[in-house]
């Protein structure tokens, strides 16, 4: 059987885009999650999400498979981009579509 961190991982490089965030892109919990999903928003890309709230294991493991501490957390590509703080800032450096794009 599969640990946490395996299906994590898994689940990480099955999806192009995945963002693991507190509650879902209609309905986040936190402000940082919500700031994120309207980023990802302005530009009309498809992407997957995990509500790290309605699994406290995965809440739990995650942190040990991306070694980033808090969430939201966006991955591209199997490759963890950042939190809130750091699309923020590729955002409005244009950085992000380059990511989200290439």
């Amino acid at each position: 059987m599969e640990t946490v961190k395996e299906q994590l991982e898994k689940i990480i490089s099955d999806n192009k885009i995945i963002l693991f965030m507190k509650g879902n892109p209609h309905q986040p919990q936190c402000g940082f999650s919500a700031r994120v999903v309207d980023i990802l928003k302005e530009y009309k890309i498809e992407f997957s999400y995990m509500d790290i709230l309605a699994d406290p294991e995965v809440r739990a493991t995650l942190p040990s498979v991306s070694e980033w501490p808090t969430f939201p957390q966006l991955f591209v590509k199997g490759e963890l981009v950042g939190g809130c703080d750091i699309i923020t800032e590729m955002h409005q450096t244009n950085e992000l579509k380059e990511v989200l794009e290439g």
